[in-house]
């Protein structure tokens, strides 16, 4: 006897797709995570998470506290990566970098807020677009 699942899609396809979006997710994390290693600045989290919510990166430059969010999308669809931090997103960043603030005991210290735009089109090399200072 055999089942056919209809509408929906059956679990696997979903865990699959599920899946491969974590993955390009974490890949995008990856390639941004380098990207600021290599222009010299030095990662302190990644993927930390609290109870409202998760900061992709938190960097410094030495001198400056760099918090970081990726967005990676493998097309443009959707538009451009960097469109998907909205006001809402903007504000939740902020509110967790006062969490991570106080978890890591860190006083005062200027605060920069970047977005990296990941494209991972398939079959080009991926981009990464560093928007300093995007709010």
């Amino acid at each position: 006897m055999s089942i056919t699942l209809r509408g929906r899609g059956n679990d696997s396809s979903r865990a699959r797709g599920r899946r491969s979006h974590l993955d390009l997710g974490r890949r995008g994390e990856d390639l941004a995570a380098r990207y600021l290693t290599e222009r010299g600045l030095v990662v302190l989290s990644r993927n930390w998470r609290c109870r409202e919510g998760e900061l992709d990166i938190v960097a410094t430059d030495r001198s400056t506290l760099v918090v970081c969010e990726v967005k990676t999308r493998s097309g443009h669809r959707f538009g451009d990566p960097a469109e998907a931090v909205t006001d809402d997103k903007q504000a939740r960043i902020r509110r967790v970098t006062s969490r991570w603030l106080s978890e890591f005991q860190v006083g005062w210290c200027p605060i920069r807020f970047d977005v990296l735009s990941v494209d991972c089109t398939p079959g080009g090399e991926p981009t990464v677009r560093h928007i300093v200072g995007a709010f």
